[in-house]
């Protein structure tokens, strides 16, 4: 209890009243609130020229269109001109099938690699928390995926999916993967699927690694079989830390750059994507168009993020604490 004063009634009680605060407490919380920003500046300051400085400068350069010819003077410019929202309008009008295209490509691949990366990932995740002999070996086999570098795993799976290569070998057909067509989707979804599940399962097994062990022997007591104790126990209380990976995926997912840009290669129909469309713009010297798909893809993603943390964000941080329940004391 905390200390108060007591005031006497005529009829003999006492009641207590708000305790009286030190005058040292609003001192020790302006000091702990300026150590809090003193830590958390550094951070602040990365992420203020790592991401903010760049799409300031990516939204600026947005706005200006390309050196060249100036319709209204009939002279060469050297100066990129001011062409205000008009390269956005293009980009969504009757011009923007390209950008489409890829904004659909890039969407396909993110909900189709992060669903299947969450279902191999959680069987991934169970294996490696079983208790087996040679168990630490099939836990390196399982992580050695995602260790490997991206461009080497793209220029792999390329091998995989030559004409003469391992894939077609082992199904007896002549597939032309590395161009345009939904094969050469399939193929991308299955190298990025290969590379980045073990990332998902090594996140799981954290989550599996802290769940008591008598939750689960309390289940086999009551009769629960393997497949409800997975439903019941293991999925709701490993719940906050799959989430986590499926936000860290679905937003890597939507940068999807270097995997089909070597795997199949640049300018292809079938699988570029928003980050490949701007450094083509980028690498062909138009960089209004190429920082317009920046911003567009910017946003795209802070949305996700956006709508993860709205809507699960409770589940996100290991669930939400109750509300605070006012106390008034009175004693006789």
């Amino acid at each position: 209890m905390r200390a108060g004063t007591l005031t006497e009634t005529p009829a003999g009680t006492g009641v207590r009243t708000r305790p009286q605060r030190p005058a040292t407490r609003g001192r020790a919380t302006a000091g702990a609130g300026r150590l809090a920003a003193l830590l958390v500046s550094p951070t602040l300051l990365v992420l203020t020229v790592v991401v903010l400085y760049p799409t300031l400068m990516a939204l600026k350069e947005s706005l200006y269109g390309p050196k060249g010819l100036d319709p209204s003077t009939g002279f060469i410019s050297d100066t990129e001109p001011f062409v205000g929202l008009r390269i956005y309008a293009d980009i969504f009008g009757e011009t923007g099938a390209r950008f489409f295209n890829a904004f659909w490509n890039t969407t396909f691949f993110t909900v189709v690699t992060v669903s299947l990366e969450t279902v191999i990932g959680v069987a991934m995740a169970l294996i490696m928390h079983r208790a087996f002999r040679g168990r630490a070996l099939v836990r390196a086999g399982i992580l050695v995926p995602w260790a490997v570098p991206t461009a080497i795993s793209g220029l792999l799976w390329r091998w995989i999916f030559n004409s003469d290569g391992v894939a077609n070998a082992l199904l007896g057909q002549q597939i032309l993967w590395t161009t345009e067509g939904f094969h050469a989707k399939v193929a991308v979804i299955v190298a990025e699927v290969w590379k980045t599940a073990p990332f998902i399962g090594l996140l799981v097994l954290a989550g599996l690694q802290v769940i008591p062990k008598e939750v689960y022997e309390a289940a086999r007591m009551d009769g629960a079989r393997p497949v409800r104790q997975f439903w019941h126990i293991t999925l709701p209380l490993v719940k906050p830390a799959l989430l986590v990976a499926v936000l860290f995926r679905c937003m890597d997912a939507l940068r999807m750059f270097d995997l089909p840009y070597i795997l199949v290669g640049a300018q292809k129909h079938s699988v570029e994507t928003l980050s490949m469309l701007a450094q083509n713009e980028a690498s062909n010297v138009r960089f209004g168009p190429a920082s317009a798909y920046a911003v567009i893809l910017f946003l795209y993603v802070f949305l996700i993020a956006l709508a993860f943390v709205r809507l699960l964000g409770t589940d996100l941080v290991g669930g939400g604490g109750g509300r605070r329940r006012r106390r008034t004391e009175v004693t006789a």
